[in-house]
């Protein structure tokens, strides 16, 4: 160690007689212009179409004020098309049959809180998750039981959505209980409502939106299951995935995402 100061020392006194004598000092390169690390990919204005339901609040739902689409969907989706230069077509579609769509082609991307499920990864591509959920049993306001008491009454009857991880966990929950399963959740939330069923197995996220649209006629009884992670889907190989998956990363580091999930209640 000493030796190295030592040479140091020697090479920094040498520099500065040079310097005295006259030398010219050697030019600094010219700085270079490099694109930014974190610089996302640009798609050039390219239209993406998006399948939503349109009753799934708070992701997506049609305000009954202005007629338009609205929700966690529409604005997440806008943010990413306006980060990554590309514009958006919010197609309605609906629930059953949505992932052999999917598969098919028909559209560029899902965007309906949908739960990453193995079985689904084999035929459609899905994003980095943006939401783990759980799932709870959503009753009328007045009603005092717990999900334990609702199974092991076998004259209860619960809805759901057909074709979803939500109707996978109420016939494993409710094994002795009659399942009607719906075509979307906004019928299985009024059956609730309407005294049809006694419960509807929804998401946490999903259940505090349709009491907020239903405000004081319902609640939640409790949480049944946990851990589902939810994601935008895609046609397999698709190449808008990588470019999502960055935008989204973007979002999430710089607050964006933590903003847009308080807004629509996606962050307990």
């Amino acid at each position: 160690m000493k030796k190295l100061f030592l040479l140091v020392s020697l090479v920094m006194i040498t520099s500065m007689l040079l310097a005295a004598c006259g030398t010219p000092a050697t030019p600094a390169p010219a700085a270079t212009s490099a694109p930014a690390a974190n610089a996302l990919p640009d798609l050039g204005g390219k239209k993406i179409t998006v399948a939503v339901e349109n009753a799934y609040p708070p992701f997506n739902s049609i305000d009954e004020a202005t007629s338009k689409g609205v929700g966690w969907d529409y604005d997440t989706v806008a943010e990413i098309c306006k980060r990554l230069n590309c514009t958006v077509e919010f197609k309605q579609a609906a629930w059953d049959g949505i992932f052999p769509a999917m598969q098919a082609g028909e559209y560029d991307m899902l965007a309906d809180g949908v739960t990453f499920t193995e079985e689904r990864a084999k035929i459609v591509d899905f994003s980095t998750p943006y939401v783990t959920v759980s799932q709870v049993v959503l009753v009328r306001a007045d009603d005092s039981r717990t999900p334990e008491q609702l199974k092991a009454d076998a004259a209860v009857k619960i809805s759901t959505q057909v074709g979803t991880t939500n109707e996978i966990v109420a016939k494993k929950y409710f094994p002795t209980n009659e399942i009607k399963s719906f075509e979307d959740f906004g019928a299985a939330v009024l059956a609730v409502i309407s005294k049809d069923v006694d419960g509807c197995v929804i998401d946490y996220i999903s259940a505090q939106g349709f009491m907020k649209d239903q405000a004081g006629k319902l609640k939640i009884a409790g949480e049944i299951s946990t851990g589902e992670q939810l994601a935008f889907a895609f046609p397999p190989k698709s190449t808008l995935k990588d470019s999502v998956n960055a935008a989204l990363a973007a979002m999430v580091a710089d607050g964006t995402m933590a903003t847009l999930n308080a807004k629509w209640g996606l962050s307990k």
